[in-house]
């Protein structure tokens, strides 16, 4: 049986940039045990695998080269924005099944893809003596950010952590370290950001690690950037609720991912991410 696998690049500036993920449409045949098999074979850090659904428009499902995770926002991306490309669909709003829920997904004229995350769930909190051995950063350098170190999932739980600016990309991630920590407390991944400076077009530059996924850095992460923009409208409220976050400068693949937060009485009510992608191929792979 040979399998199509669309190649896309999620995330991306002015088409360039962004973070790659595979996409395979008619998947309902499919078992987890091949999904996994292709999702290894294409490499990248997550391939999507879209199936008919009774309730939703499709069913999504998500695969890195280790595991299925339960949502992934730039093979969301990815998926819906080459569906509105090639035709099969037309600017409106859609949704997919996840393991996350059901979420929405609206396609923008201009072909910008904005995903619903889920409302977010504070996992853990943790001290920067805990953290600073982890990614490297001495602990005083940590503190002085006077920023929380915060567990928090909208679909996927990673810990955030706050650097002063100019410390970004100095980080050398241990991978061992990262992992055993995040296997230790139920976590997906570190989502490290350092706020820009003005007048800077961005709201923070991110860098994200994962090994525990078979992913060591990451050039583009939806469901990190939707829980960073909840943890900047509970700690920095003054930047408002419409971020700007660039990500994969320190793996020279530029990314842009844009979030908005709506609240009430500082109770988030929908989080939001978007972005542009671009097909980069396809191939196909023989089970």
């Amino acid at each position: 049986m040979d399998i199509k696998v669309v190649l896309v690049s999620a995330f991306t500036v002015n088409g360039t940039g962004g973070n790659p993920a595979g996409v395979v449409f008619n998947a309902d045949r499919l078992t987890d045990a091949q999904k996994l098999k292709i999702a290894q074979v294409v490499g990248y850090s997550e391939t999507a695998f879209v199936a008919s659904d009774d309730e939703a428009d499709f069913e999504v499902s998500f695969f890195t080269t280790t595991a299925e995770v339960d949502f992934c926002g730039h093979a969301t991306l990815a998926t819906f924005s080459t569906m509105f490309q090639e035709g099969m669909l037309t600017a409106g709003t859609y949704v997919q099944r996840t393991k996350a829920g059901m979420l929405s997904v609206s396609i923008e004229p201009n072909g910008k893809v904005i995903m619903e995350q889920q409302l977010p769930e504070k996992i853990a909190s943790f001290s920067s003596q805990e953290i600073a051995h982890v990614i490297g950063i001495e602990n005083n350098i940590l503190e002085s950010t006077h920023l929380p170190i915060e567990a928090i999932s909208t679909a996927l739980a990673d810990v955030i952590v706050a650097v002063p600016h100019g410390y970004l990309d100095a980080i050398e991630p241990n991978d061992e370290r990262i992992a055993d920590f995040c296997k230790k407390h139920n976590l997906v991944g570190f989502h490290v950001f350092e706020l820009c400076e003005v007048p800077s077009k961005h709201t923070a530059s991110c860098r994200n690690f994962a090994p525990l996924f078979g992913i060591p850095e990451e050039s583009a992460t939806g469901s990190s950037c939707g829980a960073l923009a909840c943890y900047l409208t509970e700690h920095l409220a003054e930047l408002g609720s419409e971020y700007v976050f660039e990500q994969g400068r320190a793996m020279n693949c530029h990314s842009i991912i844009t979030a908005s937060v709506e609240s009430n009485n500082s109770i988030i009510s929908r989080v939001k991410v978007g972005g542009f992608a671009n097909s980069i191929g396809s191939v196909l792979i023989t089970l």
